[in-house]
C-alpha cells in the first residue's frame, strides 16, 4: 500500500483559507485521499484540512499589534517546525502571511522539507532585497501576474505564474443590471460606486475628500447617486460621521456588501489604492484612484518604493490607464475632476484594455498551483 500524499499548509487570514481551499479541491481531483495539515480557516477545514491552529492565531495587522502577539506567534512557529520535522510532509505550502511563513518556510527547507510559497511578496515593488530571503526559504513561489514571475526570473529564483484567482471568479462581463437589482439601487439612474478604503486608517484620511468630491460631482451631474461598500460597522459609523460632519445634504446609500457587487452595480467608480483596484478593473468598470497616508509615511514609502505606479491596474498595462491622484493631489477639485471626465468620455477602448488584461491572467490559477506543486514533488 502507498502511503497517501501528504501536504503541510498554513493561511494566515480569509483570502489565504479562499486560496487553500481551493488549491485543496485541485489536488484532490487527483489525488483523493490526500492529507492536508497545518493552520486552515474555516473554509479549508471543510474541504478535510486537518488544523493544528486556528487561523486567527495569524490573522494580525499593524506593528504594535505583532509586537504583543509576538510570544504566542513564535510558539505557534516553533511548535509546527517540531511537528512537520517530526511528521514530514511531501511538501508544504505557505499561503501568503510572509512575514510568518518565510520564516517558517525556512527552518523547514533546512530541514530537507521542499517548501512553496503561494503569493509573491510586493518584492518588485519594495525591499527588493527581500528576494534573497525568498529564496533561502523556498524551492518555489506561485505568483499571481506575469511581471512577478519575471522579476523573479531576473534573479534566477524559481517562480510560476499561475493567473488570478479572483480573474477566474469575476466573469469577463458583468451583469450591471442584476447588481443594480441585488443592491435595490433604482436602474434608470447613473451610480458612482465610493470605496474609500477596509481599514480605519484609510476611511479617516479618505471619507472626507472622497465625500466633498461627491458634493462637486452632484452640482455637474443632478442624476448621480452614489453607492458606498462598507466592510463592517465600524467602518459605517465612520464614513457616517465623515458624512454628516462634510455633507449631511447628499444622499448616500450604504451598503454592508462587498465591493463587488457595488462596483458592478456602478458606472464608474471612485477608490482608495489597493487590491480593490485590481477587482475594479476585472469587474471592468472605469476608476479614478485616490490615497492618501500620513506625510511621514509618504516621505518614507516615496524612498522605498520602486514602481511608476500604485494600482495593479497600471503596474499590469505598464502605462497610466487609470488615473492615480495620491497624496497633495487627492483633493476633491482634482477628483471630481477625472470622476467627471470618465463619465462624460465613452471608455470603450479602456474597457477593452481591461477585459485584454482580465484574459491574460484568468488562468484557472487553483490547478495551476496544483499542478506546479505537484511537479516539483514529481507528482504531476
Amino acid at each position: 500500500m502507498t502511503k497517501p500524499l501528504r501536504i503541510g499548509i498554513v493561511a494566515g487570514e480569509i483570502s489565504g483559507d479562499i486560496l487553500g481551499a481551493g488549491f485543496i479541491r485541485a489536488i484532490k481531483a487527483q489525488y483523493p485521499d490526500a492529507e492536508f495539515v497545518g493552520v486552515a480557516g474555516p473554509r479549508m477545514e471543510a474541504e478535510g484540512c486537518e488544523a493544528l491552529f486556528d487561523m486567527e492565531e495569524l490573522a494580525v495587522m499593524g506593528i504594535v499589534e505583532v509586537l504583543g502577539r509576538l510570544p504566542r506567534l513564535l510558539k505557534v512557529k516553533a511548535e509546527l517546525v517540531t511537528y512537520f520535522t517530526e511528521n514530514p510532509p511531501d511538501v508544504f505550502v505557505g499561503i501568503d502571511a510572509p512575514d510568518f511563513n518565510l520564516r517558517l518556510e525556512l527552518d523547514l527547507k533546512l530541514h530537507g522539507i521542499k517548501t512553496v510559497h503561494y503569493v509573491s511578496p510586493s518584492v518588485w515593488a519594495w525591499r527588493q532585497k527581500r528576494i534573497f530571503k525568498i529564496e533561502a526559504a523556498t524551492n518555489l513561489v506561485l505568483a499571481f501576474l506575469p511581471f512577478e514571475k519575471a522579476f523573479y526570473d531576473k534573479f534566477n529564483v524559481p517562480c510560476e505564474f499561475v493567473g488570478h484567482t479572483m480573474a477566474d471568479a469575476i466573469p469577463l462581463k458583468t451583469d450591471q443590471a442584476a447588481a443594480q437589482a441585488l443592491l435595490n439601487l433604482d436602474g434608470s439612474k447613473r451610480w458612482l460606486a465610493v470605496l474609500p478604503g477596509s481599514r480605519g486608517s484609510e476611511m479617516g484620511m479618505l471619507a472626507a475628500p472622497f465625500i466633498e468630491t461627491c458634493k462637486l460631482l452632484k452640482q455637474k451631474h443632478p442624476d448621480l447617486g452614489f453607492v458606498v461598500a462598507l466592510v463592517n460597522d465600524k467602518r459605517r459609523e465612520q464614513f457616517e460621521q465623515s458624512w454628516q460632519e462634510t455633507a449631511p445634504e447628499l444622499d448616500f446609500v450604504l451598503v454592508n456588501d462587498t465591493a463587488r457587487n457595488v462596483m458592478t452595480a456602478s458606472d464608474a467608480v471612485l477608490l482608495a489604492s489597493g487590491t480593490v483596484a485590481l477587482e475594479c478593473m476585472l469587474v471592468g468598470r472605469p476608476m479614478v484612484v485616490g490615497y492618501k497616508v500620513k506625510p511621514l509615511t509618504a516621505w518614507i514609502i516615496r524612498r522605498l518604493v520602486k514602481t511608476k505606479y500604485v494600482s495593479l491596474a497600471n503596474i499590469l498595462a505598464d502605462k497610466p490607464l487609470v488615473t492615480e491622484l495620491l497624496q497633495e493631489d487627492c483633493v476633491p477639485e482634482k477628483l471630481s475632476a477625472e470622476v467627471d471626465r470618465i463619465l462624460s468620455s465613452d471608455n470603450t477602448e479602456l474597457l477593452s484594455e481591461f477585459s485584454r488584461m482580465h484574459q491574460s491572467i484568468k488562468c484557472d490559477a487553483d490547478n495551476r498551483a496544483a499542478h506546479a506543486v505537484l511537479s516539483l514533488i514529481n507528482k504531476a
